[in-house]
């Protein structure tokens, strides 16, 4: 058998058109190598299929990713979705039609950069996904966007989008979700790291206790302890939500008994909540949460 004649530098490492590779010379036989994937009508891709990457040589200008492609490249939390790449072209551009792809129009291009990839601005998208998502899961979604997260990466510079300008955003649409949008804007707020976060924090508002303040410190005698999720600053009472993390990591659980212990230790009433709490006996925890914070009235 003869070798596999090797790719091009430039096509080695991403998907291609057939018709790029047939004018740089490569023939028809070697464009149906095993090595080669075919993700499109037209186009090949080697290694692992992506159907984000596997799609760019067929974007167009004046397509951008949307929906929830553009919130997994954001990314903003999601529930579980049937698959499918949405793609939304501007006009005069007719939506994409191909197997897989979910084909949209606008009239305006709401395209911005992310990591190279045109993809919807955080208020197009926050308004393109209030046509699919339930309220709670899109407040997930509007909590994501307006993070300002205590630990900053300077690649990736945050708020994606003011709560503000998320807002006047929302307000200023007249399309499809702009209702929805408007609703869920009602209990998006900043602070919130986790859909978990915002899941527990809603649970707690909506059983008609008071809202916590969201990721603010605690601090003793000796400084300060540490950031926690919710924090009752008036009743001393803390509510955390404790995620995989601490599987995952002991380092990382050691760290957070360490904060959780320290503020037992200044007085502060701790709450924790696992998932269980949230999705099984919702009515338990919201309970452990009111004498927690009836007790704390009561402290002299």
């Amino acid at each position: 058998m003869s070798p596999r004649i090797p790719l091009p530098e430039n096509l080695g490492d991403r998907a291609f058109l057939v018709s790029d590779a047939r004018s740089g010379g490569l023939s028809a036989s070697r464009l149906r190598g095993p090595d080669l994937t075919r993700p499109h009508h037209g186009v090949r891709a080697t290694g692992v299929p992506d159907a984000i990457r596997d799609y760019l040589p067929l974007l167009r200008p004046g397509d951008r990713f949307s929906h929830g492609t553009a919130a997994l490249l954001w990314p903003v939390p999601l529930p579980p979705r049937p698959p499918g790449l949405h793609v939304t072209a501007t006009a005069p551009l007719n939506p994409p039609r191909r197997p897989g792809v979910v084909g949209h129009v606008n009239d305006v291009d709401h395209s911005v950069l992310r990591n190279g990839l045109r993809v919807s601005d955080p208020v197009t998208m926050f308004l393109e996904l209030a046509t699919v998502l339930g309220h709670d899961e899109l407040v997930a979604v509007g909590d994501a966007l307006v993070l300002d997260p205590a630990v900053l990466d300077p690649r990736d510079l945050r708020p994606w989008v003011s709560l503000g300008e998320l807002r006047a955003g929302c307000l200023a649409s007249r399309g499809r979700g702009c209702r929805r949008a408007r609703a869920a804007l009602d209990d998006v707020r900043v602070g919130a790291e986790s859909p978990m976060e915002t899941s527990l924090r809603l649970l707690l508002v909506r059983a008609g206790l008071p809202e916590p303040l969201l990721n603010v410190p605690v601090s003793d005698h000796r400084g300060e302890i540490g950031r926690f999720d919710m924090v009752y600053r008036d009743q001393r009472v803390i509510v955390e939500y404790d995620g995989d993390q601490h599987r995952r990591s002991v380092r990382q659980y050691e760290k957070d008994m360490t904060r959780i212990d320290r503020a037992i230790a200044a007085g502060w009433v701790v709450v924790r909540v696992r998932a269980h709490g949230m999705f099984r006996t919702p009515e338990h925890t919201v309970a452990r949460v009111r004498q927690a914070l009836a007790r704390g009235i009561e402290l002299p």
